[in-house]
């Protein structure tokens, strides 16, 4: 397999010319369902199964779940920062230097598992108070010098979870032998 497949294995993220309700609801699903589906991939996980990486020069599961946590905390904090300021600029993050802090490389993640089920039902719960005026809300951000309205972003992390379910899924496929 290509390092390009193996590093984006459901593809890179493509947004519809037009988001509509559809969308919205799937995309709100995926976010709903990643703690239960990630939970049932990893909680029986040895050590060294944790240890496994995804590809060549890639995270290993502790990491990917680690760095769901992280992230998806981010995202949430982007959507309350959005819903109560006019155009915020978020604050980006060096997430590969977050992967390689002590807690970024913990064998134990039942803190991240936590964090992410606990993050992901209370987005879930704002998800579904949200109007057509609040997913058309936008916010800046200056990494990529450009702004993003909720509900892209509601999209953007449909991908990110599912893009690092199939991290783990890779690296348990393959049983760490890209090391």
């Amino acid at each position: 397999m290509k390092l390009e497949q193996l590093r984006y294995p459901v593809g890179k993220f493509i947004v519809p010319t037009e988001i509509d309700r559809q969308h919205i609801q799937s995309w709100k699903a995926t976010i709903q369902s990643l703690p239960q589906e990630l939970n049932a991939l990893v909680k029986d996980l040895s050590v060294t199964e944790r240890n496994w990486i995804y590809r060549p020069d890639g995270w290993s599961i502790k990491q990917v779940i680690h760095h769901l946590a992280d992230s998806h905390m981010n995202s949430f904090i982007r959507f309350k920062l959005t819903l109560t300021e006019n155009v915020p600029e978020v604050r980006p993050y060096e997430e590969h230097k977050w992967a390689v802090t002590a807690d970024g490389q913990d064998d134990d993640i039942s803190a991240s598992l936590q964090i992410i089920t606990g993050v992901h039902n209370r987005w879930v719960y704002l998800l579904d108070t949200l109007t057509e005026e609040d997913l058309a809300l936008l916010y800046f951000h200056p990494q990529h010098q450009r702004l993003y309205s909720l509900k892209e972003a509601i999209g953007i992390y449909d991908w990110h979870s599912r893009h690092h379910l199939a991290h783990i899924k890779q690296a348990l496929h393959y049983k760490g032998n890209f090391e």
